[in-house]
């Protein structure tokens, strides 16, 4: 049997003129040439602007733009200097303003397009501070040789290089504005070629930085980065293989050094009295005071009553659970991570909170964990629903709401995609779509996270 040939598709590198026409869902400008699609990075509706085409495609091309010829009214300059090489972040040039009503658009209809039915109310977004908002991120690092130092970033648009970039105004500032330190710091390590990741991840009280090393460090290597975490207020990680090898790098030296097992890192619930504790490495939303705002907008379009019965689905180290136990008779969390519902029951002994509980299971597959031994004692009726699943959606779980029959759900999407398709799920199922809005949880790029509240048809909450 003969292999098909697959051909090579090599974009043309001479610069082309594009007339933008629209946005696409990602936030990229959108033109016609000789009958193909173009989808332009760094381009607005009615613009006309100059084009690489970078990567071609059998039924469009991806691009970049070169010059703006006529730009938009709408058109503002990046505030930062590396917005046009790194790419991190693609929608700098738009006002926030402009960035949200067109992420809402994107929402909408991808709704319509899904079949799922229109919401009675669209609610203002939620709004975040356009810079210095991310808490958690996962940056490149290389050693260049030519150049005798380490580049600390993200990847280049259109590209698998580092972008060469000295700052970082979307993250937090303890780290955002000390690129160029980290990377002087790297370079000096015995091993700076062997080191291909740093990942950060900030709380309220401290920031941890990790070092992905793919050799031992020394002791002088240990020594250096501790010393660049005294000096910056730091607390400093490494990581030699898997998730799992995550530790201090006093630890190194000293094992009797080891990390707080809750972890060392926490944020602050005000309006719930709340602590919550977590470790570098788990899942916790990148924008903490977005966070919080998210929260409380949650328990107002749920409202939870003193004699309510709640399920919180994918609940990872309890952000939603808790503050929805504070306003509830009794909440069931449920996470497929046994570390993270452990994490969870931590931060519920740790706040006084004693009408809770947990479960792990793989929320993916409700089936088999109704036909598991004894079967998971948490699949019954609840009064009220909340789910927050990863990007893939929750789809079994929607299929399987029958299980718990509650007067209301609401649904915290990461991805708006899978949010329309289940919506429709819940439709064909007798939930009616109440309130839908968005929020802005990562300004300057197309991410769009939504919040969905379904009620029951005929039925009050």
């Amino acid at each position: 049997m003969s292999k098909r040939r697959v051909s090579k598709r090599k974009p043309d590198p001479a610069p082309v003129q594009l007339t933008i026409e629209s946005l696409s869902h990602e936030g990229r400008g959108v033109a016609r040439l000789d009958g193909k699609t173009q989808f332009v990075d760094g381009a607005l509706p009615g613009e006309v602007v100059m084009a690489r085409r970078m990567r071609a495609h059998r039924t469009f091309d991806d691009c970049a733009t070169i010059e703006v010829l006529e730009p938009s009214p709408d058109r503002i300059e990046p505030f930062c200097p590396h917005a046009k090489l790194c790419g991190g972040c693609s929608l700098q040039y738009m006002p926030q303003s402009l960035q949200l009503e067109h992420k809402q658009a994107v929402v909408l209809e991808l709704f319509k397009h899904a079949g799922a039915e229109a919401p009675k109310v669209v609610a203002p977004p939620l709004r975040s501070a356009p810079s210095g908002y991310r808490s958690k991120a996962r940056m490149g690092a290389r050693y260049v040789f030519k150049k005798e130092e380490t580049l600390v970033g993200f990847r280049e648009q259109f590209s698998s290089f580092l972008a060469d970039i000295t700052q970082c105004p979307i993250l937090v500032p303890a780290v955002g504005e000390r690129i160029t330190e980290l990377r002087a710091c790297l370079s000096q390590l015995s091993v700076r070629q062997a080191v291909p990741q740093v990942e950060v991840a900030a709380g309220e009280n401290a920031v941890i930085l990790i070092i992905r090393h793919l050799e031992p460090l020394t002791n002088a290597d240990i020594e250096l980065l501790e010393q660049f975490g005294r000096d910056h207020d730091f607390l400093m990680y490494g990581q030699a293989k898997g998730p799992d090898t995550v530790k201090p790098l006093a630890s190194y030296l000293d094992p009797g050094k080891g990390a707080d097992p809750a972890g060392e890192l926490f944020y602050e619930l005000p309006a719930f009295d709340l602590t919550m504790q977590f470790r570098p490495t788990d899942f916790t939303q990148v924008n903490m005071p977005l966070n919080r705002e998210m929260l409380s907008q949650a328990m107002a379009w749920l409202q939870p009553q003193a004699e309510d019965s709640v399920l919180d689905l994918f609940c990872g180290l309890g952000n939603f659970t808790l503050p929805l136990a504070r306003l509830s008779a009794q909440v069931t969390g449920v996470e497929g991570s046994l570390a993270m519902t452990a994490q969870a029951e931590h931060n519920a002994r740790k706040n006084g909170i004693d009408n809770v509980s947990f479960a792990a299971g793989d929320l993916f597959d409700i089936a088999a964990l109704r036909n598991a031994d004894g079967g998971a004692q948490w699949i019954r009726h609840y009064d009220k629903v909340l789910l927050d699943p990863p990007r893939a959606g929750a789809e079994d779980v929607v299929r399987s709401m029958g299980l718990f029959s509650p007067s209301a759900i609401l649904y915290v999407s990461c991805n708006p995609a899978t949010l329309a398709r289940d919506a429709a799920i819940l439709n064909a199922q007798g939930y009616r779509l109440r309130t839908l809005g968005i929020m802005d949880m990562f300004p300057q790029t197309a991410h769009v996270e939504s919040m969905a509240l379904f009620e029951k048809a005929g039925r009050s909450r």
